[in-house]
């Protein structure tokens, strides 16, 4: 679902993952020192409560106004798009 619409041409990407317990994590949009794509654990290495999850997000909108924020269902927190996790 998407949770936030940002700019179409600037905009990075967050991606909440929420589970049935009410864990999420939020992963952020990085690069590797090789410059390939990848997705780091904003929240941290362990799921946090949605409301810790709100907040994160809340914060890196205030910092970047154009972040697209993006929300998924995932019953084992992992990303149900093909991503590679630091």
């Amino acid at each position: 679902m998407r949770l936030r619409r940002g700019d179409e041409d600037a905009g990075g990407v967050l991606a909440v993952l929420v589970d049935r317990s009410g864990g999420s994590v939020v992963l952020t949009q990085t690069r590797t020192p090789d410059g390939e794509r990848a997705w780091m654990r904003g929240t941290g290495a362990e799921p946090v409560p949605a409301a810790d999850a709100d907040a994160y997000v809340a914060r890196q909108v205030a910092r970047d106004p154009d972040l697209w924020v993006l929300e998924f269902e995932s019953d084992d927190l992992t990303p149900p798009f093909e991503a590679r996790v630091l």
